[in-house]
């Protein structure tokens, strides 16, 4: 389902003009791609900010840009270092009868059995690469890890099938593992205390 977002085209010159918009709570952005010349405009802040919150960064964005709808994708954004604030987005024009390649968060379910019997569970993979059309592209993709028990592992391949998308990334490549806890090393015994040896002290000084 499709988000409608408000734009507006903007100018690039002179610099200043992105502090300005950011200023009047508005972010500074770009669309290009599927019929399309790449346009500088800008969104409010707040409602892009909803939107993302409430579908998403891989749900469809569609924009009124001067008279003509354009179906997007969000391709990249940058946030402010200090605030976590949107600066700059980019968004990518779509034919929405043709696959794109996005990534979608690994979410892990379920309570390990191997966890419950002392294991640990790690993540090496939070995210996998999903090819579809832009209106079934998954947001995440939930693996239930009820079943590990300790030494075993998930794999991309056994990832749950489905048939709104195809999963791109390599299926060999690791997901999570139980492992054996690690063993706590036992502290070193204490060795038998010697007298200090006082610098400077002669063997004579020594012997009275």
């Amino acid at each position: 389902m499709a988000t409608f977002l408000e734009v507006e085209k903007r100018a690039v010159r002179p610099r200043s003009i992105r502090k300005q918009l950011r200023h009047e709570g508005r972010v500074p952005a770009v669309v290009n791609g599927y019929q399309i010349e790449s346009t500088p405009i800008s969104v409010n802040a707040r409602e892009l900010g909803r939107v993302l919150r409430e579908n998403g960064l891989n749900s469809v964005i569609t924009m009124n840009l001067e008279g003509k709808k354009v179906n997007t994708l969000v391709q990249d954004f940058s946030e402010d270092t200090f605030t976590q604030n949107i600066i700059h987005v980019e968004f990518l024009s779509v034919n929405m009868s043709e696959e794109q390649e996005v990534d979608a968060e690994i979410v892990l379910t379920g309570e390990s059995s191997g966890v419950k019997a002392g294991g640990v569970l790690t993540q090496t993979l939070y995210s996998a690469t999903v090819a579809a059309t832009p209106d079934k592209l998954p947001e995440n993709i939930e693996v239930d890890v009820s079943g590990l028990e300790i030494g075993d592992s998930i794999n991309v391949s056994d990832l749950p099938a489905a048939k709104d998308y195809t999963i791109v990334t390599d299926p060999e490549e690791q997901v999570a593992a139980v492992n054996e806890p690690e063993e706590e090393e036992e502290p070193e015994e204490e060795t038998e205390e010697t007298e200090p040896e006082v610098i400077g002290e002669s063997e004579e000084d020594s012997e009275e």
